[in-house]
């Protein structure tokens, strides 16, 4: 195992007004947890010049400046994800596990259709995958009629 890989990556989640900081990068099996539909700031102190995610459809990662990378979580799951300098050498390699949301969210079964809403503190519909396709449809239909009114 390479020696910096023990302690490259501090992770920092904003929350509101409020910055966390995580533990470094784990290298021993534990995954950099992001929720789905998120994003998390990831700091390094390295330079990263590349990232590479073994599956795109789960996360993604952009490069922010050299030292801070964007994570979003895209889908459920797991992958990888790769960092490494200006000349190929890598800086970072670590598991990425997309979750669901906890906090906050409610989830309301209709026979099979499953809706979820987000009770913080007034319930308002969210979409969350695995909803059923005509609430999600409905969801998305009335974000696009607010979003061409502003424009």
């Amino acid at each position: 195992m390479r020696p910096h890989l023990a302690a490259v990556v501090a992770l920092c989640m904003t929350l509101g007004t409020a910055l966390s900081t995580a533990p470094a990068l784990a290298v021993d099996g534990a995954a950099i947890n992001v929720n789905v539909n998120m994003a998390r700031i990831l700091r390094i102190n390295a330079s990263a010049a590349t990232v590479i995610v073994g599956n795109p459809g789960i996360a993604d990662v952009t490069i922010q400046d050299p030292q801070t990378l964007i994570l979003t979580g895209k889908s459920y799951g797991q992958t990888n994800l790769i960092v490494l300098d200006s000349v190929g050498n890598p800086i970072a390699d670590t598991m990425i596990e997309v979750v669901q949301m906890q906090a906050g969210v409610t989830t309301v079964y209709q026979g099979l259709a499953r809706t979820s809403l987000a009770c913080a503190p007034v319930c308002q519909n969210i979409i969350m995958m695995g909803d059923d396709p005509g609430f999600s449809g409905q969801a998305v239909a009335s974000s696009s009629l607010v979003e061409a009114m502003g424009n």
